[in-house]
């Protein structure tokens, strides 16, 4: 069976990508109480960040890189409305995709690091926001592109993802137990389930925190450098 022309080698490429990132963050954060046991949280955290950082940044390049390649599956560019309609789904993705953002201390270990449970904020909307921040990111860039990568490259993130959301709740339960499920009954993964289903109540107050306004700041930092960014990656041969 022939392989079809568009399905470039950087298809396979960045799928072994994901998957080798997959098994090094997931794998690392399920070694986690062991680890922090043997060694301490902030030493643990820094060898976590030393391998995921890395591997993270040769994705980002990889995926800028080969974005184009393959099948052009549609081509929306010139849509009217759609340039700030990608924007803003970019930004609103920040917005889930880094809540960790509010301990800045405990991910650079200046703090000990620590798996907080919490249901404030963010957590109302849903238990994990990095997932859904994932979704819509994904959502955005496979829109902007249109080609048979990108969408190779959202699938392989979305599917890392849903199965961090199993595998967050498995730890969450492992270390907080019954304090979890109480948790868990009362949040949802789905955004605003909980909140649909009187779960839950948002409390727009939790919102007006600084971390929100550094989110912001990232993503105009994001959007002023772009075209640099692009220019940086692409100086990168592979």
């Amino acid at each position: 069976m022939s392989v079809p022309s568009w399905f470039t080698p950087s298809h396979g490429i960045i799928l072994g990508l994901l998957l080798g990132f997959a098994m090094v963050h997931s794998g690392l954060a399920a070694l986690r109480p062991w680890a922090e046991a043997k060694m301490g949280a902030r030493l643990y955290r820094v060898i976590f960040a030393s391998a995921s950082i890395p591997f993270a940044t040769v994705l980002i390049i990889y995926f800028f890189n080969h974005r184009y390649d393959g099948f052009q599956l549609w081509q929306v560019r010139e849509v009217t409305g759609m340039i700030p309609l990608v924007w803003i789904l970019s930004a609103v993705s920040f917005i889930f995709l880094y809540p960790a953002t509010f301990n800045l201390l405990e991910i650079a270990a200046v703090q000990k690091p620590e798996i907080h449970l919490y249901e404030t904020g963010i957590i109302r909307i849903s238990r994990h926001p990095q997932m859904v921040g994932q979704v819509i990111w994904c959502i955005a860039h496979t829109l902007w592109l249109g080609t048979t990568f990108t969408l190779f490259t959202s699938l392989g993130l979305i599917a890392h993802h849903l199965f961090a959301v199993w595998h967050g709740d498995r730890r969450w339960e492992h270390k907080y137990g019954e304090a979890f499920l109480k948790v868990k009954q009362r949040t949802s993964v789905v955004p605003f389930l909980a909140v649909i289903d009187g779960r839950q109540t948002l409390k727009w107050h939790e919102f007006l925190r600084p971390a929100y306004l550094g989110v912001l700041a990232f993503v105009l930092l994001v959007w002023w450098g772009h075209p640099w960014l692009m220019q940086a990656t692409s100086r990168v041969y592979w």
